[in-house]
């Protein structure tokens, strides 16, 4: 006897589009339950989190700190007055806040997931490995910086007489995301060599280091570090260019519209690489 079919799953199985946002909803739903029950972990250690978020405060706040030297010895930089210079130091702060909010397991992955087995139990499961990997953890702390990054905008805007309108805090939200979305790709991409090269270590350190290139206006640089920041590593196309839309100014030559592009090719190509690997992936046997 034939089972019956759930009218459901059937409207789903022949409305694509119905399916994708079933899917969409399930995986919001999940994230929600991830984030909260490693947010009620952490808080078990209260004491822990707080000396973690202050020791992340204080550096970013260092970082902020050189930038007001920097400014005390001399009145620009490359055009950049004081104010302008915060808010684009405040809008990268952003993409790299929600960069580090998720990248504990990026970084632990060779060590925790390949080389100790544990990608062994992700597959297992009925739900995306990217997904699991990327939300089973999270660096509650670097919401910090976010906070940071927009007080830095809001005080550089208040200098600048900058008007926020609904249209530009809308094309903050967006170019953020756009940044946000380069900043975790390039770290994805890099995460993923772990399928072919076991290594504890990884290649992150060297490349997150040049994340502080991209809280400057690439005017300072030289033409192939311009280049090298907007095309291999574009961390100064995530953050320069939108800031500079965003302040009403304009540059030359004009790669702004470029920046979604090169989220959408990085975002494409990690996940691709990532799918990739899983499928080269072989368990530990441990």
């Amino acid at each position: 006897m034939a089972s019956a079919t759930n009218p459901s799953q059937l409207a789903s199985a022949e409305n694509p589009a119905r399916r994708i946002w079933h899917e969409f909803s399930r995986h919001c739903m999940l994230f929600g339950e991830y984030f909260s029950q490693y947010a009620k972990m952490r808080m078990e250690y209260r004491g822990d989190f707080v000396v973690s978020t202050l020791t992340s405060f204080a550096a970013t706040i260092f970082g902020l700190c050189f930038v007001l030297v920097l400014f005390n010895k001399a009145p620009s930089l490359a055009g950049w007055t004081e104010p302008e210079e915060i808010f684009l130091y405040g809008f990268s702060l952003l993409p790299a806040g929600t960069f580090n909010i998720i990248s504990l397991n990026m970084y632990d992955f060779g060590n925790n997931y390949i080389i100790e087995g544990k990608f062994d139990r992700v597959m297992l499961r009925p739900i995306s490995t990217l997904f699991q990997v990327l939300f089973e953890q999270f660096r509650l702390e670097s919401m910090q910086e976010i906070a940071t990054g927009l007080f830095c905008i809001s005080w550089a805007s208040s200098q600048l007489h900058v008007h926020w309108t609904v249209g530009k805090l809308s094309l903050l939200i967006f170019w953020g995301s756009c940044a946000g979305v380069i900043y975790i790709s390039v770290f994805l991409l890099l995460t993923t060599i772990s399928f072919w090269f076991e290594d504890r270590v990884g290649v992150h350190p060297p490349v997150w280091n040049m994340i502080n290139f991209g809280r400057y206006p690439l005017t300072i640089y030289s033409g192939a570090v311009q280049f090298f920041l907007c095309w291999i590593v574009p961390f100064g196309l995530a953050s320069f260019y939108p800031s500079v839309r965003l302040l009403g100014h304009s540059v030359t030559p004009a790669y702004l519209p470029f920046v979604p592009l090169v989220a959408l090719v990085f975002l494409t190509l990690a996940i691709f690489t990532w799918n990739l690997g899983t499928r080269h992936y072989s368990s530990t046997g441990s």
